[in-house]
């Protein structure tokens, strides 16, 4: 875990300084604004599947963007929105099946599948700032697939893997949604970036066919902000 989450900061981190320059340049001064928080959100997801059986949790990057408005009259309050547009779900460790050929299925026994569905997310949720930089959030997900494959991986004598992908989007739908929470930290007195953990509850059986167990989507998400055009409160004489 530890592994993912440094090599998770090192890719975010040189990710962000490149698009903080950009968006610099593309916005200037339109996104600096106290009522308006503005920036770039990356980490790790670990998702499962319950309902899908043998399986085990799938770790995986997001990455995507968001924005905090603060609501009138309550400088507490803000709308947290944005979209992740890397927003990994699925499973891991699954049970070979067949694949209907003969030299395919002997290559891969005694191997493992990976399901990959992967979802634009956007979430619309009220986040409360507290006074000592703590926040909280509650609110919806709604999601967009984007790709949905099996990867079956098998480690062959060699020590070498082999690998094939099979495209599943016939059998999950392509929209999502559920319910959101979590919990974070601003740092520099709330004005840094800050860091999160929240929790994603789907409500939408992901599979196209009814007849077996439901599969709903499950996240938890630890996750890097970095606000770019924030305007720091001004200095009190």
């Amino acid at each position: 875990m530890k592994k993912y989450l440094l090599f998770a900061g090192l890719l975010f981190t040189g990710y962000t300084t490149n698009a903080q320059v950009l968006i610099s340049l593309i916005f200037g001064d339109k996104l600096n604004s106290p009522n308006i928080e503005f920036g770039l959100d990356g980490g790790l997801t670990l998702a499962s599947l319950p309902g899908l059986d043998n399986s085990k949790t799938r770790s995986a990057f997001n990455l995507g963007f968001y924005f905090d408005f603060r609501l009138k009259n309550h400088p507490s309050l803000f709308l947290n929105t944005g979209v992740m547009v890397k927003g990994p779900m699925g499973a891991n460790k699954l049970p070979v099946y067949s694949l209907y050929n003969d030299a395919l299925d002997s290559s891969f026994t005694g191997g493992d599948v990976e399901r990959k569905l992967n979802y634009f997310y956007v979430p619309f949720t009220l986040k409360y700032m507290f006074k000592n930089n703590f926040y909280a959030k509650a609110g919806i997900q709604l999601g967009l697939r984007n790709s949905c494959t099996d990867v079956f991986t098998n480690t062959l004598v060699d020590k070498e893997d082999l690998v094939y992908k099979k495209d599943i989007k016939n059998l999950y739908h392509n929209l999502d949604g559920g319910l959101t929470f979590g919990i974070g930290y601003h740092l520099v007195k709330g004005q840094g970036m800050n860091i999160g953990i929240s929790y994603y509850l789907g409500l939408i059986d992901a599979r196209v066919e009814d007849s077996g167990a439901n599969q709903f989507n499950r996240a938890f998400y630890f996750n890097v902000g970095i606000p770019i055009g924030k305007e720091k409160p001004a200095k009190t004489e």
